[in-house]
């Protein structure tokens, strides 16, 4: 829970301004004082730094901020997956293959699903097809068709977004392995945090990421405000 004004524990913090301005490091009590002199709050941001990291501004325009920056970085971690198939995918790796995308799905990322031609297959393109109906019915109680299956060169693919999660029923879950044939799955690194700049401190790496952190809140306040 986020300590405000009066609630900050910490005998010293490090105080960054609403505008990402550094502050210094006072005590706790000096800070709420600079706070209330501009009519704002003190909210600790960085609980663990030594010493913490503390930012003055309005609590309740902080909190909107924050869920709306939590909204936006949901929405950016959520990351297309994707799993291949051949036409001669056998029962065993197809298992495997769907036991996976049943875990993407379930998790709430979208699944391409792509069958890849080669050579002669190319003159059956309809079995990738075939295909893709199939995988859409063992998948119906985990997914639903966000993208029709399409012709795309040599590949033809589709795809799913999962359903709601109380809908959600997995058929494939028990299916683990290695793969019979060369593993053609996929899948997207997810979000990564910044490494630590070289030669700063904990508490002044944190205090950088709140300046960041308002970089951002003010880009998600002006897309606020277009709404």
């Amino acid at each position: 829970m986020t300590r405000v004004n009066d609630r900050i524990r910490a005998p010293k913090v490090r105080v960054v301004l609403f505008n990402g301005d550094q502050m210094g490091v006072m005590s706790s009590r000096e800070a709420l004082e600079k706070a209330k002199m501009i009519g704002l709050d003190l909210v600790e941001i960085a609980p663990n730094a030594d010493p913490p990291v503390c930012r003055i501004v309005d609590y309740g325009k902080y909190k909107y901020e924050q869920s709306k920056l939590k909204k936006v970085k949901s929405k950016s971690s959520t990351r297309m997956k994707e799993v291949k198939f051949r036409v001669g995918t056998g029962t065993h790796d197809y298992n495997i293959k769907m036991g996976r995308a049943e875990t993407f799905l379930d998790t709430g990322h979208k699944v391409r699903m792509v069958l890849q031609f080669r050579g002669r297959e190319n003159a059956h393109k309809e079995l990738g097809f075939v295909m893709m109906k199939r995988i859409i019915e063992d998948l119906k109680q985990i997914a639903h068709v966000d993208q029709e299956p399409r012709l795309n060169g040599r590949a033809v693919g589709m795809t799913l977004s999962p359903l709601p999660a109380h809908q959600r029923k997995r058929r494939f879950h028990l299916y683990h392995g290695e793969l019979m044939e060369e593993d053609d799955f996929e899948e997207d690194e997810g979000l990564h945090e910044d490494d630590q700049p070289e030669g700063l401190t904990e508490a002044e790496a944190q205090a950088q990421d709140a300046k960041e952190e308002v970089k951002e809140e003010a880009k998600v306040e002006a897309s606020a405000e277009k709404d």
